[in-house]
Order: structure tokens, then sequence, then C-alpha cells
């Protein structure tokens, strides 16, 4: 099969793209801004809700919302690693031309996470007061954090199959639906917050619940409206008459999405536990230093999303190449995304940093002691998620062939013995400094031994996700990787 081989029917519709011919810069960058943009979009909704409730029902509340939202974190760490698993194996199936393969993976991550999102949002729902005892919430905020949640548990299965829908999407090389659903979702949650808390107009006063419940509204909305969008343009992974039986997860497939998602899963976990643990090591050094380290993580979540959605579209467009056999594609693809992740994440390190002052002060008085301490961690940190980035590039590289245990093992590694061992092992020499010198150097850490890996690792022996099935054999499939893989320095 040639370069110019003809995309199959179901391709001709929508904004699904073959990633597998053209050229690989242009086609990285115009694939990874909408889910830059979706990524923002989710982001300035969590503010929003955040800055309506705080507002509305004060502390207690935003409290209580924050105690459910870890909750929620920890619940999503496992759909996010099944739908990267099925973002893969759709993306090695659409570089291949095989469509049917490609909606078969689909659909049974589809009934996988249907069926898994109903088991917990019932023992959710059940054991929700048990849950908020565990986490120790405090108990003004316990009774509102309650109804919160329990109203969050009920919206589970459709917050979790619009994030794994958007995923597949990206699998076809489709960034921009996932962008305007993105987009529904976030006006009709934020838009209905305040209604429903205040109980404007017709509508009744729910309190906390009520923003709940605008979540709840805003995700099967958004989710009915995707699938009808999907059926009327006939889309790549749209499921129709005998297709619907895909959603009954095949063993097979299944076997693999939860043994690659799982991992992939893991790695948030890791993250959020090493998070965990550095805010009990933060909360040692006076209340200052805690509210300049929150301050500063506000920065750093937009720092971070050029780096994840960069990782992201490397990974869908690897994933299609390896699945067409074009590995002398992959590496110029990798090269590409470390190039944009230099340029992108480096210019918003260099906005923190020059304008960290006026920044900062957004969250907190312009004349708090609490400024130049934030300041203070901010030089030292942020250029360290240049790394960050250059590390997700590389992990969102061998995850399209199904390399997952690595970049887990890598990422527990630079987490644990190295960033949390120096912060704890060097407090008592240079106190606080210890804590933030941590980050750059685990970063370090991260990026040698995902160069390492990248590099000399196995990755590149990993079988397709979906087996090739009755596919003709192309002229690409005999391009062996060899040293065509080294990254560029």
């Amino acid at each position: 099969m040639s370069d110019e081989a003809p995309l199959p029917p179901a391709a001709q519709h929508g904004h699904a793209h073959n990633l597998t011919t053209g050229p690989i810069g242009s086609a990285l960058l115009m694939f990874a801004l909408p889910t830059l943009a979706s990524n923002i979009l989710q982001t300035l909704n969590g503010s929003i809700n955040a800055v309506w409730v705080g507002r509305f029902l004060g502390e207690g509340a935003l409290a209580a919302t924050s105690n459910a939202n870890i909750i929620m974190f920890l619940t999503f760490g496992a759909v996010f690693g099944f739908g990267m698993a099925a973002t893969i194996m759709v993306g090695q199936s659409w570089g291949r031309r095989d469509v049917d393969a490609a909606r078969r993976a689909f659909g049974s991550a589809i009934g996988l996470v249907l069926g898994t999102s109903l088991v917990v949002a019932a023992l959710g729902w059940i054991f929700a007061p048990q849950i908020l005892h565990v986490l120790a919430t405090p108990p003004g905020a316990f009774q509102p954090a309650l109804d919160y949640l329990r109203v969050i548990f009920i919206g589970l299965p459709a917050s979790m199959l619009l994030v794994l829908m958007f995923m597949g999407l990206r699998g076809t090389g489709d960034s921009v639906t996932p962008l305007w659903f993105m987009g529904l979702c976030v006006v009709l949650d934020a838009g209905l917050n305040p209604v429903l808390i205040l109980g404007l107009g017709p509508f009744p006063r729910l309190g906390i619940a009520g923003s709940a419940t605008a979540t709840l509204i805003a995700n099967v909305v958004a989710l009915g409206a995707l699938v009808f969008h999907m059926q009327r343009n006939d889309l790549p992974l749209r499921l129709k008459g005998a297709e619907l039986r895909y959603m009954v997860p095949a063993p097979a497939l299944v076997r693999v999405i939860v043994g690659k998602g799982l991992p992939i899963g893991a790695q948030m976990l890791v993250m959020s536990t090493s998070a965990l643990v550095m805010i009990g090591l933060v909360n040692r050094h006076g209340i200052d230093t805690i509210a300049a380290y929150g301050i500063t993580q506000q920065l750093w979540n937009y720092v971070q999303m050029p780096a994840m959605a960069i990782g992201a579209a490397v990974s869908a467009m690897a994933a299609q190449n390896i699945g067409a056999g074009r590995w002398d594609r992959v590496a110029r693809i990798t090269r590409a995304g470390l190039g944009y992740n230099i340029a992108m994440t480096g210019t918003m390190v260099a906005l923190v940093v020059l304008f960290d002052r006026p920044l900062l002060a957004l969250f907190i008085g312009g004349g708090s002691p609490v400024i130049p301490v934030a300041q203070h961690i901010n030089l030292i940190v942020t250029w360290g998620l240049i790394l960050f980035g250059a590390t997700m590039v590389l992990f969102g590289t061998v995850r399209a062939n199904g390399a997952v245990w690595g970049p887990l093992i890598i990422l527990a590694v630079s987490m644990f013995p190295v960033r949390l061992g120096l912060a704890l092992g060097l407090d008592p020499v240079w106190g606080a400094d210890a804590l933030w010198w941590s980050f750059p150097l685990g970063s370090i850490v991260n990026i040698v031994l995902a160069v390492l890996y990248y590099l000399y690792g196995p990755w590149r022996r990993g079988r397709l996700l979906v087996p090739e099935e009755h596919v003709e054999e192309r002229s690409h499939a005999d391009i062996e990787p060899g040293n065509n893989l080294k990254p560029a320095s």
C-alpha cells in the first residue's frame, strides 16, 4: 500500500485524519492545539465552578467539593488508563486502515467502562459516608460533601463515557470534535451552577448539590449530543446495527485494555500519592509557605498543559504510524514533539518567571508576604517543567506500541526514592529549599531514564494491541525501526 492509498470510507467524514502520510510537524501541531484548548476549557470550568461554590456557599462548601474531587480524581485514573489503552488500539487499527478493528476495540472499551462505572457509582452512593470518614472530612464540611459526592457518583457513568469517547476520537486523528463538545459541556456546567445552587427562576434551590447536578446535566447532554453527532455524520467510531454487539466486551480485547490500562492509570496514582506526601512536607514550614506553594501550583497547572497536549498528540500519531508499519516516521514524530515542547512549554515558563509577581497577585494581594516566597519557589521549580514535557513526549511514543510498565517504573523511581527521598533527606540541611529543589532534580532523573528507555528499551518489540486480521501486505511494513528512533539531543 503506497502513501497515496485511499482512506476507508469512514475517514472521509468529520475531522478524522490519517496521520501516516504527509508533513509531520504541521499535522502534529494542528492535532495538539485543539487538545490543548480542551484541557484549558476543562481547567477553567473547574475554576469557575469553585468560584460559584465559594462565593455563594462559603468556605465549608468549597472544602466539601475539594474532598469529593480527590475521590473523583482517583476514580478517573482508572478510566484514563482504559481510555488511553483504547486510544492506542484505535490508533493502531486506524493507521492500518482497519476500521472494523477500531470499532471493535472502541466498543469493548465502552462496554467495559460503562459496566465498571455503573458498579462504582452504586457502591460510591452506598459507601459515600464511609469514604468521607476515611478522608477525615471536617464535621462542618461532612454533610455538604456527602450531598455533593452522591450526585457526582450518579453522574459518573456519563462523565466517564464522555472522556472515553473523546480519547477514542483522538485515536482516529480527530481532536476537533472533542473540543466542540467539551465546550458545550463547559458552557452548560458553568451556566447551570449558579442557577441550581441559588434556585433561580423556576429551578429549585439545591445548594451544593446544585453544583453537582449542573455537572451531571452537562455531561449527560454533551454525551447524548456527541453520540447523535457521531451517528448522523457517520464518524469512524459510530456503531450501528450489528456493530452494536461490539459493546459487549470481547474477552481478548478486555484483557488488553485492562492489562495496558491499569499501569497507565497507576501512573496517575503515583503522581497523586507523591503530591499528597509533598503537601504533608510543605505543611511543616508554616502558613506562608503553604499558601505560596498552593498559588504556584495554580500557575504550574497551566504551564504543563502544552506538554500534556503534545504528549497525547504524539501518542495518537505514533500509534497510527506503528499500526501502518511506518516506523520511519515514528522517530520524526518524536523529534517534532520534543521540539514543540521546548518551544511551547519554554515560552510558558519564561512568561511565568518574567511576570511572576502580577500573576501570583491574581490569587492573593500584591502586598502579601506570601508573594516573595512564591516567587522563590517558582524560580527554582518552573524550569524543570520543560524536562517534564520532554518525558511526556517520550512516554507518549513508547506507549503507542503498548509499552506501559517502563514509564510506570521510571515515574515511580523519580517520584519516590528520588524526589521525596531528596526532600526528606535534605530538609534538615536546606529547609524548605530541599522541597523545591527536589522537583527539578526528580525531573532530571525522569528524563534521563526516559531517554535511556526510549533508545535501548524493548518497547519496539511489542505486538499490535489489536491483532491484524485479513489485512493486505504493505510495502512499509518491512521497514525496521533500527537506529531511526534516536531522539533529537
